[in-house]
């Protein structure tokens, strides 16, 4: 009985005290800012979201995020996609109404093609970028609401761009946040 008391006792020392700490200082040595949150704090200090989490824009002098399935939007403590399947008519039916909403705000045709991230939300209904195409497709809408140069915005789209993980994996996106926030910082 002593001795599986002793164990109980280093063991608990070791995987909930030492082992946490280890973790969060080579965390906070080597990963400080991924580690925090990846905050996104403005010259005053004040923090204006982070990298990691979507937020939503609807104003046309902004760009738009995909859509969010999250609680009521956006929401972190909710995260999660809507559930819906390919044969959901429901889904089939949300994704015809984005499509047209999406079409009119950008002032599209109604052949032009609209990308997927555009009127599907993500699998945790929290991501923060967007496609480049999507990107593209907005520099319209928010130069004329903004009465900037489409050359000037799309400038600042591809300075918010990231590039492919390792220069091989996924697809190039541009953090809406991060572009947004730098279109404030114009004029």
């Amino acid at each position: 009985m002593r001795g599986a008391i002793v164990a109980t006792l280093v063991l608990a020392v070791i995987c909930c005290g030492l082992y946490p700490l280890i973790v969060f200082g080579i965390s906070q040595l080597l990963f400080r800012d991924q580690a925090n949150g990846s905050l996104i704090v403005a010259s005053d200090g004040t923090v204006r979201g982070s990298k990691l989490l979507g937020q939503a824009f609807s104003d046309p002098k902004y760009f738009h995020p995909r859509p969010s399935a999250a609680g009521n939007g956006y929401d972190a403590t909710s995260s999660g996609g809507s559930n819906l399947g390919p044969t959901s008519r429901k889904l089939d039916e949300a994704i015809k109404e984005r499509i047209a909403a999406y079409r009119a705000e950008n002032s599209l045709s109604e052949t032009d093609p609209v990308p997927a991230d555009a009127v599907t939300a993500s699998g945790s209904g929290l991501d923060p970028e967007i496609s480049l195409r999507n990107a593209e497709l907005q520099i319209g809408r928010v130069a004329k609401a903004r009465r900037l140069g489409e050359d000037k915005i799309r400038e600042l789209v591809q300075k918010n761009t990231d590039g492919r993980d390792l220069g091989v994996f996924g697809d190039p996106g541009v953090n809406v946040l991060q572009l947004n926030l730098a279109l404030d910082q114009q004029r």
